[in-house]
């Protein structure tokens, strides 16, 4: 079994989902969010192979123990039963959920795509921008502070118009495109002591969005420059021009050495490409959409992450 934890109607969780299931392999998911109000776990250790069992929200029963690869892909929260109505208790119920289905996730002894615990971990920047550095890949100039003086010091020095600032994870209740910092923004830099904030030098040029599944990497060119919102590609993508590129091999080993030493099988990385044909590396999705760019350009994305799963479950059950 190939057991992936997503969300139903998750467009790339049903396209590879899809795939699998045509090339002959059991495919189940299981939705977080279930959990605990729509679905039941048994867990028990009485003798012998400790069985793990789920009861989806059909009442479908699934033996965890079967999964022979896992795609940890995009998960929901937890729902808390709307019985319990005391924000305590609601709080102790989805800590006691988690405490239990994460548990039991990790008991798994099969391969992960990505291990959750590396997944997590590579979502914080700070983690991705000292690795990316350690091995070998160039970066914008970065602050991260909640000290309004050390902000206002950074942007002195770069210049209004050539630092932007960003927000850590984009949440779906508190979506932030990233911003050029202008001079109305001066005003209201005290607001930095609220929260830790990115800063970053503006590097302008060619935007690469690189998808790596295992050791194949998927790059591809999405020009903003001539659309209405350069700062962010993710604004103006269906203005940009996409097309498939090929990156230079030691760019290559070196995006491949960032995803080992972070843990990650699977990774959306986002970089920029100067006038002067300099690399610079933002960011890595460890969830990162991929369809947007598979569509524009042809990359094999989707075919390339259900043939890794696949080879790993039959390597796995054999």
């Amino acid at each position: 079994m190939i057991l992936v934890v997503a969300y139903p109607e998750e467009d790339h969780t049903e396209d590879v989902m899809q795939r699998l299931v045509q090339a002959g392999h059991e495919v189940t998911l299981l939705d977080l969010s279930d959990f605990s109000a729509n679905a039941t776990l048994t867990m028990s250790w009485t003798g012998g192979e400790a069985p793990m069992t789920v009861n989806r929200l059909d009442g479908t029963p699934v033996d965890m123990r079967s999964a022979r690869v896992g795609w940890w892909r995009r998960v929901r929260p937890f729902t808390v039963d709307p019985a319990i109505t005391d924000p305590a208790m609601v709080a102790f119920a989805e800590s006691e959920t988690g405490q239990a289905v994460y548990g039991m996730l990790d008991s798994l002894p099969c391969p992960w795509i990505n291990d959750r615990a590396a997944d997590d971990a590579a979502h914080h920047k700070p983690l991705q921008w000292t690795v990316a550095q350690q091995v070998g890949l160039c970066l914008p100039q970065t602050l991260v502070t909640n000290d309004v003086q050390q902000a206002r010091e950074f942007v002195n020095r770069l210049g209004v118009g050539k630092v932007v600032f960003k927000s850590f994870i984009a949440m779906l209740e508190s979506w932030r495109e990233t911003r050029l910092v202008e001079a109305s923004d001066l005003e209201h830099m005290e607001a930095v002591r609220f929260a830790p904030v990115i800063f970053q030098e503006y590097i302008p040029g060619v935007d690469l969005r690189i998808t790596v599944v295992g050791d194949q990497v998927f790059a591809a060119e999405i020009d903003a420059r001539e659309t209405s919102y350069p700062v962010d590609m993710r604004m103006v993508v269906g203005e940009a021009r996409v097309e498939p590129v090929e990156l230079p091999p030691a760019l290559n080993r070196a995006l491949l050495a960032l995803q080992e030493r972070l843990g990650l099988a699977y990774g959306a990385i986002d970089m920029r490409r100067t006038a002067g044909g300099e690399y610079v590396f933002l960011e890595v999705n460890p969830a990162g959409q991929w369809m947007f760019v598979e569509q524009r350009t042809g990359l094999p994305i989707s075919q390339a992450m259900a043939d890794l799963l696949g080879g790993l479950a039959t390597a796995e059950g054999r």
